[in-house]
């Protein structure tokens, strides 16, 4: 089965972005280039909400768009009617069993592309596998909280933890399931 990512690089009190949103906090260098390059050679789909669809359709192509070649993203609306660019489909359905279902599929690593309620819904649903950070030595104070309540505990057992330049620390995390993932409700994304 397929393996469901959540990760992000955070503050070490929690936020994904300031509060309007900025990202100038986050620490750039060749060991973060070296460690997106093999994720992004494990992945071959991204699923994200409409708010993080947004921000991304807005932001400019990445520099080196051949990372993203080959990748499938589903992006998960109850107000967008339509999405009109190559590689992205527009999903209404109830999230945590649209994931459950590309779990199920042949096909590389799914990666949870944002955070906020769609993340949310998805631990909630109990179809996140794994949980990555890329911990900056930074306290923000407020902004854009990398985890909402799930409603219910999500237990986790470490599977690496390395300090990388710039004081950062990368962390990852299995998920221990807490129910049978294929039983689980959904909240559906906005």
């Amino acid at each position: 089965m397929r393996k469901v990512i959540y990760g992000a690089a955070c503050s070490l009190d929690g936020f994904i972005a300031g509060s309007d949103g900025s990202v100038d906090w986050l620490h750039h260098s060749a060991d973060v280039e070296d460690i997106m390059a093999e994720y992004w050679k494990a992945t071959d789909t991204l699923v994200m909400g409409r708010k993080t669809w947004e921000v991304a359709s807005a932001a400019p192509p990445p520099s080196d768009a051949s990372a993203f070649s080959g990748i499938t993203s589903y992006v998960f609306s109850r107000t967008l009617k339509t999405i009109d660019r190559p590689g992205v489909r527009l999903v209404s359905n109830d999230a945590g069993a649209f994931v459950r279902d590309l779990k199920r599929q042949k096909g590389k690593n799914i990666i949870v592309f944002g955070g906020g309620d769609f993340a949310r819904s998805l631990f909630e649903a109990d179809v996140i596998d794994e949980v990555g950070l890329n911990v900056h030595p930074v306290l923000l104070g407020s902004g854009v909280p990398l985890f909402l309540d799930a409603g219910h505990r999500v237990k986790l057992a470490l599977t690496e933890c390395r300090p990388i330049h710039g004081g950062c620390v990368l962390l990852t995390y299995r998920v221990k399931h807490a129910r049978n993932p294929g039983a689980a409700g959904t909240r559906k994304s906005s």
